[in-house]
């Protein structure tokens, strides 16, 4: 990977790395579904705003559009959904622990459906070590309800299975010429439509009661950075270093977490903190494939 993909995956873990707090604080406001809708109509618009101020064209090509409608269903609506129903039955801990497993049905979906992403050990290891490493950066007392809510904890799995989907299948996108930006936007519009009726029919948003400030600043702030600015990176990445490398940010979701509440929050960095995040380190050094070619050199230079 590059320095540049690199600086994009850690920015990325730091957007995505507030969306489980502002989820968190709006999902106890309003009904889940109309946060979802929210968050992806809101994206859809600022980066239609961009779009036009920009001077991009939409495409209208169908294959495209209908290309954009199985992005939105399997990046946003499937996962959004699970993982914001998830939280009202988990704690954030856990489901970050969960969603950690993204990774893993990346590079194994990867293995299955592209010719050019598959699976070696230096890739089940580097997965392997990040995902222990998120355990233990999270805590082990964040699995203490493992045993609890069964449906909640399936959701959030399923939603990183829809996520390694959607990985593998937004890689048509740069086949067809559509810029990351232009990308993000037909994905979260598509979303938007998507989730229209259903929101409306279960989420009754006329029925709910009307949302402080808080709540409606951590909507706005899920919208235009961990959605809208998220995802322009993401594709951005994707393109770049394919699904597999893309996946790595939850990975690293947790270490901005820590770091970002170490900084700004005065919280204590504690020993697994450092240790977690030097098995993830390691990890995703294994997955570059340094760690590897290091080893090689060094034993090259030593049966010299």
């Amino acid at each position: 990977m590059t320095g540049q993909v690199w600086a994009m995956l850690l920015a990325l873990s730091v957007l995505w790395g507030g969306s489980f707090f502002f989820v968190e604080i709006a999902v106890a406001a309003m009904p889940v579904l109309v946060l979802v809708w929210l968050r992806v109509a809101l994206a859809a618009a600022a980066l239609l705003v961009f779009l036009r101020l920009t001077g991009r064209a939409f495409p209208r090509d169908p294959a495209i559009l209908l290309a954009f409608l199985g992005m939105g269903m399997l990046n946003n609506v499937i996962p959004f959904s699970l993982i914001a129903w998830g939280q009202t039955e988990i704690s954030s801990g856990l489901a970050s622990i969960i969603n950690a497993m993204m990774p893993v049905s990346t590079v194994l979906l990867a293995h299955v459906l592209t010719e050019d992403e598959k699976l070696t050990p230096a890739k089940a290891l580097g997965v392997a070590l990040g995902f222990l490493g998120v355990a233990v950066l999270i805590g082990w007392d964040a699995l203490g309800g493992i045993g609890a809510a069964v449906l909640g904890q399936l959701a959030v799995l399923v939603a990183t299975v829809s996520y390694g989907c959607a990985g593998i299948f937004g890689r048509r996108f740069r086949q067809m010429g559509v810029d990351p930006v232009t990308t993000a936007a037909g994905q979260v519009m598509a979303s938007t439509l998507l989730l229209a009726l259903p929101m409306l029919v279960i989420g009754q948003p006329w029925a709910m009661a009307m949302p402080g400030g808080g709540v409606w600043l951590s909507t706005v702030a899920l919208a235009l950075f961990s959605t809208a600015f998220a995802y322009v990176l993401f594709f951005r990445i994707l393109a770049a270093g394919g699904a597999g490398i893309v996946s790595l940010v939850t990975l690293l979701v947790p270490v901005s977490a820590v770091i970002l509440g170490a900084v700004f929050l005065g919280e204590r960095l504690e020993t697994r903190h450092l240790a977690g995040m030097a098995l993830i380190g390691t990890g995703l050094l294994c997955l570059d494939g340094r760690l590897v070619r290091h080893i090689v050199r060094l034993r090259a230079r030593h049966g010299a």
